[in-house]
């Protein structure tokens, strides 16, 4: 029995296979086994086998009869096919992390709350939006209230393939929710934007977050949101190489839309490490990677130290 934490992928398309390549790269502690789909002419599926893995277009009941089951699950599919699947990883002890906007299990976006959800059996990655904005708002809530956050993504329409034209809904539920349970605002919105533009742009995206209106007036209290936000950005590069703060954060003066608070804007791109998908697709190139990034610390922290203590 390997000592790696095997992995299956529930979804061959462009996050599924994106995010095969980036744990081919993690050959330390992760095996990328299955690739597990519904279509045998899937070019996900073929790509797949043509690497190395053991591909199925039989879906999760055949991959739920294999002999040595998957340590941890990728759901890449859509949020009803998570629902519906969830519960069948977690009767098979089957560690799920989950891509769509499900949100069966606690919210994760590893630079903000990793490391108190390591024992969890379901983590949901929000959504590529929640893992590139939701961070900012917890980088200004983390040294003022933020009574409000709001954030804007704009993609490349060309990176929004069927699955996430199909949870657009979902997309934005999720993002406001997790603003709020993560990012610590009180309330949160979330407005996507598919961008027809050619050629295609990156992804970018804007945060405003509610602040008192007396931040305007204490230059060290703006230097300490501005360290946090630098520090916070800082902490998710280290996963997503793309990530970016455009400009300093601007601060703004209290405006009637905003219920007399002052605000903050932090500016963001996202340009994508092209380990399968193009550069402009950095709304897919963050939410895999940070998938990755959590498989890698489960995987060192959980999994392998207990298969290790079996092989004894």
């Amino acid at each position: 029995m390997s000592t790696k934490a095997v992995a299956a992928i529930v979804g061959p398309g462009n996050i599924g296979t994106d995010l095969m390549f980036k744990l081919l790269r993690r050959s330390e502690s992760l095996e990328a086994r299955y690739m597990i789909g519904v279509d045998p002419t899937s070019d996900g599926l073929a790509r797949a086998t043509s690497h190395g893995l053991i591909a199925s277009h039989e879906g999760v009941d055949w991959l739920l009869a294999q002999d040595e089951l998957p340590d941890i699950v990728f759901e890449a599919t859509g949020a009803r096919a998570h629902m519906a699947n969830a519960p069948r990883y977690l009767e098979k002890g089957i560690m799920a992390i989950d891509l769509t906007p499900a949100a069966v299990g606690p919210y994760c976006v590893p630079a903000v709350n990793l490391d108190d959800n390591l024992d969890q059996m379901n983590l949901n990655m929000v959504t590529c939006g929640g893992q590139a904005t939701v961070p900012m708002v917890a980088a200004v809530s983390r040294v003022v209230p933020v009574e409000y956050g709001e954030i804007v993504a704009s993609l490349a329409s060309k990176s929004a393939g069927p699955g996430t034209r199909a949870n657009i809904d979902e997309f934005t539920e999720t993002t406001s929710d997790a603003i709020v349970k993560v990012g610590g605002a009180k309330t949160g919105k979330a407005i996507i934007i598919l961008n027809p533009a050619e050629p295609p742009l990156m992804m970018r995206n804007t945060v405003f977050c509610s602040i008192p209106p007396e931040v305007l007036d204490d230059k060290n209290l703006q230097d300490e949101i501005r360290q946090s936000i630098a520090t916070m950005a800082d902490s998710v590069k280290r996963y997503v190489p793309g990530y970016q703060l455009r400009s300093d954060p601007q601060f703004e003066a209290p405006k009637d839309i905003w219920n007399g608070m002052a605000r903050v804007a932090v500016f963001l791109q996202v340009t994508g490490r092209g380990d399968y998908l193009p550069e402009y697709a950095g709304n897919l190139d963050i939410i895999t990677s940070a998938a990755a990034q959590i498989a890698e610390r489960i995987a060192q922290g959980r999994i392998i130290p207990a298969k290790s203590g079996q092989a004894k």
